[in-house]
C-alpha cells in the first residue's frame, strides 16, 4: 500500500465518523426541539392544538434524519470493502455494522397539509 492510498483512507475515516456524527447530532437536536415545542404548548394559556403542524414537520423531519444516518451507515459499510481491497490486510479494527442497521428504511410518510 503506497503513502497516497493510506493518507486518503485516513482522511475518508475522519470524515464519515464525522458525517456520522454531525447526523447523530442533528436528530438529537430535533429531540430537543420536539421536548421544548411539547413542553410549551402545555402552558395553559395556550390552546392544545397550537404546533400541530410544526410538529407534524418536525417528525418528518426526524424521519429523513434517520434515513439519512441509515445511508450514511451504508457509505461507512461500503468504505470498509475498498479500504480492504486496497489497504492491505485487516487489523483488526474492522468497522462491523450490523444487517439489521442497514434495512431499507419503510418509515411511514406523514400527510403534512401544505
Amino acid at each position: 500500500m503506497n503513502d497516497r492510498i493510506l493518507a486518503d483512507a485516513h482522511q475518508l475515516k475522519k470524515l464519515i465518523r464525522e458525517a456520522e456524527a454531525i447526523a447523530d447530532e442533528s436528530i438529537i437536536a430535533m429531540a430537543r426541539l420536539k421536548q421544548a415545542m411539547l413542553a410549551a404548548r402545555q402552558n395553559p394559556e395556550v390552546e392544545v392544538h397550537t404546533g400541530q403542524r410544526a410538529l407534524m414537520r418536525l417528525t418528518e423531519a426526524e424521519g429523513q434524519a434517520m434515513a439519512m444516518s441509515t445511508n450514511l451507515l451504508r457509505v461507512h459499510d461500503e468504505l470498509s470493502k475498498v479500504v480492504r481491497v486496497y489497504a492491505g490486510p485487516d487489523t483488526g479494527e474492522e468497522t462491523i455494522i450490523p444487517a439489521s442497521a442497514m434495512a431499507a428504511t419503510s418509515a411511514s410518510k406523514v400527510a403534512v397539509e401544505a
